[in-house]
């Protein structure tokens, strides 16, 4: 019988809070069982390994990620919206600095859930994208540049490389507002 309080979901979302609070060497089996109060056996039942607790955590970031996104765009269009999307990323990218460096790969070819998770986070993207009138290849150019923008800063930031003394918070903005200012040149306005 399974030990109360575990269970798949369970175990990811604690390796996952593991993750975050101590960065990628404490993604491991003995940390999260410790954590429960259980031998590393137990959690087998749970997760295949070290690669099912990556794979777990990895999918479900990418969903919280893409919910965010999702979140912050639902009801504007346009500038609005990749203004929302943008802060609902770097917001949540910051509140989990050891998950997100799991959201960034493309969907593994062989993995649906994968493949799917990374869909719905391009769709929220693409639908907001259409509003400046970029579809097909145009979008796909625009979802790379919007993401390497947002990520290039989102890595940096948590990799503690912005040490100089002028505000983040205004660094970001100038860069949102430069990404907004480019897509709508690029949709032909």
């Amino acid at each position: 019988m399974p030990r109360a309080g575990l269970s798949s979901a369970a175990v990811i979302e604690r390796a996952a809070e593991l993750l975050d609070e101590h960065g990628s060497e404490s993604l491991n089996l003995a940390a999260v069982a410790t954590s429960f109060g259980v031998k590393i056996p137990s959690l087998y039942k749970h997760v295949d390994g070290v690669q099912g607790l990556r794979r777990g955590i990895m999918l479900a970031a990418k969903a919280e990620l893409t919910a965010a996104m999702e979140q912050a765009a639902v009801g504007r269009s346009r500038d609005d919206a990749i203004r929302g999307i943008a802060i609902a990323y770097r917001d949540w990218a910051l509140r989990h600095p050891g998950q997100y460096p799991l959201t960034v790969r493309a969907a593994a070819p062989d993995d649906a859930d994968d493949e799917a998770v990374s869909a719905a986070s391009v769709a929220v993207i693409f639908a907001v994208l259409a509003g400046y009138s970029l579809r097909d290849d145009d979008a796909v150019d625009a979802t790379r540049f919007l993401r390497s923008a947002l990520h290039g800063f989102v890595s940096l930031e948590t990799g503690g490389a912005f040490e100089l003394p002028v505000d983040r918070e205004r660094s970001f903005s100038a860069l949102v507002e430069s990404v907004v200012t480019a897509l709508a040149a690029w949709g032909g306005e």
